[in-house]
């Protein structure tokens, strides 16, 4: 809903597609979502539907703001259905469980004509924030420099400032790792630790994720951008963040299962530590706080007995790579 609100500022034909039928007829009633977006309504001139096909049909760029591992199921229905001249923009921050491939690249495999003109808009970007124009910096990233230039200025506005990068691993792997580290920022919230953990925990975590970034093609100075340490130190402090809910609810005693089905909007993080830890394992990558997300996740390891074992590691040099 935010960006299809920023587009139409734009001066742009927006048709917004809602697949679950409930939140389509909410959207139809209420131009809105109070449970996903409270105070914001979707101007009229927005178009709303239920059909994806209809949604598409004649666009010249889609936005797909679909969580990530769900995001393969609807391009599946797209070959053949797409303008020829079509671009892509993904908004989803997150690797696919199955596969353990960026979203850039399950595009590619399901809509590989349209390889060159996918572009993958991250950073620190709460949509709660977007919608009242609180000025917000993101990272456009992708393979053709002419198709990254017309999103950077399509997407940028007077509040919205969209920046230039071809690193698409750097870029994919930072939006989507970073909410790990922002589960684990959320556990020591909610064991009630303090400033320094959530400062170490966000600096190591910065450490661990550019480790794997680098062993799988990207440049490290990526993550020390808007969507590696920009994103992630927002995610690991906002209010606004899913994940950090997600992990300061779990911190309290929660179980995992009912913190999910009491939200409304999907939190990433969860299956991306999934993916995280099978990458760190797959190419041997030291990453300790996804480690221990991963444990208290899904192997019922007690939150607090995570930070005597982070703490009691072998004491060594800072190091980054």
């Amino acid at each position: 809903m935010a960006i299809a609100g920023l587009l139409y500022k734009k001066g742009l034909a927006v048709t917004l597609w809602e697949f679950n039928r409930q939140d389509y007829e909410k959207l139809r009633e209420f131009r809105g979502h109070p449970d996903k977006l409270k105070g914001f309504q979707l101007p009229e001139a927005v178009a709303v539907t239920n059909d994806l096909l209809e949604a598409v049909g004649g666009s010249r760029l889609i936005v797909l703001a679909i969580p990530s591992q769900f995001l393969r199921s609807v391009l599946v229905r797209l070959p053949g259905k797409l303008d020829p001249a079509a671009g892509l923009v993904n908004l989803a921050k997150g690797i696919e469980t199955k596969t353990l491939k960026r979203m850039s690249e399950v595009i590619a495999e399901e809509l590989p004509s349209l390889q060159e003109r996918t572009v993958t808009l991250s950073g620190p970007s709460h949509a709660e924030e977007v919608v009242v124009d609180m000025p917000t910096a993101v990272v456009a990233a992708g393979c053709d420099d002419r198709f990254i230039t017309q999103v950077q200025e399509t997407f940028s506005n007077r509040f919205f400032r969209v920046y230039k990068s071809d690193d698409l691993i750097g870029v994919e792997l930072g939006g989507s790792l970073k909410n790990i580290i922002a589960i684990a920022a959320g556990i020591a919230d909610g064991l009630g630790m303090g400033d320094n953990t959530r400062g170490a925990i966000i600096t190591r975590g910065l450490a661990e994720i550019t480790r794997l970034g680098v062993a799988l093609g990207a440049r490290a100075e990526t993550f020390a951008g808007l969507s590696g340490i920009g994103d992630l130190v927002t995610t690991c402090t906002s209010r606004h963040s899913r994940n950090r809910y997600v992990g300061e609810k779990i911190g309290q005693g929660k179980s995992l299962s009912d913190i999910l089905t009491g939200m409304h909007m999907v939190a990433e993080g969860v299956e991306t530590t999934r993916s995280g830890y099978e990458l760190a394992r797959t190419h041997n990558i030291e990453m300790p706080i996804t480690g221990e997300v991963f444990s208290v996740l899904f192997e019922d390891k007690p939150p607090s007995a995570t930070v005597e074992e982070l703490m009691g590691r072998e004491l060594k040099a800072e190091i980054w790579r």
